[in-house]
């Protein structure tokens, strides 16, 4: 296992797969899958607190309209997918992690076209550690520029948690960690600020939060949760387009998603510029706001007793 990776195909635990809970090792797929050829799958990232999944309805509506985007139905309900994964958390155990549910064409057609293909629904569970480390959480990450750009709508299906729309960021993601960053800064089409690889972008601009308009990319439950957040505290936000010079007049930035939380950013470097920002006081009221949200605040509180 190359640096000590625990992979995710050898695990202890268990995986809800197709209505039934089965031992982590037996939940496998064929190789002719259509969901792995023609990226006929959508999925979710949702955070435990506690052993509570956070937002959990909210995910589960967008994993629904999501297939709906890709042409497919979940086979399941709301309240059929609320019950598994939490019958999943609790037979695994999990306090503080992750839930990724998953759902996809399966083997039935090889193809373009799959429209009589099985739809298959698993649901997997893990113990989740900070996306980012808490050191570069602290003094806030460090961003490079892709080469790679979110699509305009007409393109792709922008507004579908589809897996076929993160292999831009798995190429940016790694491009940026091999030049010794954190994570990539993508523009959209049109040359405007977007999001970083998995996370919203936020500026803070003479005391008011700026974000761009989420219309080629997904507007994040985090980056609703946020905003609310904020607006509850009498902090003005600005959805709009905004161009990469606006960087300069940002005394503050910060990403938002489910597995980064709110997480500051230090500095971003590339061909619009190189800039450098102090994660300051809404950087910090908008982590602390979104802990207590969660309940990681009293949590800490509790455990500091």
């Amino acid at each position: 296992m190359a640096g000590g990776l625990i992979p995710f195909d050898d695990r202890d635990g268990f995986i809800w797969y197709d209505g039934r809970l089965l031992p982590w090792r037996d939940a496998k797929l064929h190789v002719l899958t259509h969901g792995l050829h023609y990226a006929s799958c959508v999925f979710e990232g949702e955070r435990v607190y506690n052993g509570h999944i956070f937002h959990h309805e909210q995910h589960n509506e967008r994993l629904i309209n999501s297939a709906k985007i890709l042409g497919f139905e979940i086979p399941a309900s709301l309240d059929e997918l609320k019950k598994a994964a939490e019958e999943l958390v609790a037979a695994n155990k999990i306090v503080d992690g992750y839930v990724r549910p998953v759902a996809w064409r399966g083997a039935e057609q090889m193809g373009v076209s799959a429209e009589l293909s099985k739809i298959h629904l698993a649901i997997a569970c893990w113990d989740w550690p900070a996306y980012f480390s808490p050191e570069a959480r602290a003094k806030g990450i460090r961003m490079v520029q892709s080469r790679w750009a979110r699509p305009a709508p007409h393109t792709a299906p922008v507004h579908s948690k589809a897996s076929g729309l993160y292999m831009i960021c798995t190429m940016a993601k790694h491009e940026a960690n091999a030049a010794g960053y954190d994570d990539a800064l993508m523009l959209d089409w049109r040359g405007q600020l977007a999001e970083g690889t998995g996370a919203n972008l936020f500026l803070v601009i003479d005391g008011e939060i700026h974000t761009p308009t989420p219309d080629c990319f997904l507007n994040g439950i985090t980056r609703q949760t946020v905003i609310g957040l904020a607006r509850a505290r009498g902090i003005k936000v600005v959805e709009r387009a905004i161009m990469p010079e606006e960087l300069a007049k940002a005394q503050e930035v910060f990403l938002t998603g489910s597995a980064a939380e709110v997480t500051p950013v230090g500095e971003i470097d590339g061909a619009i510029g190189r800039y450098r920002f102090t994660p300051g006081v809404i950087c910090r009221l908008m982590w602390e706001e979104y802990d207590r949200a969660t309940g990681k605040a009293a949590a800490k509180a509790a455990a500091a007793e």
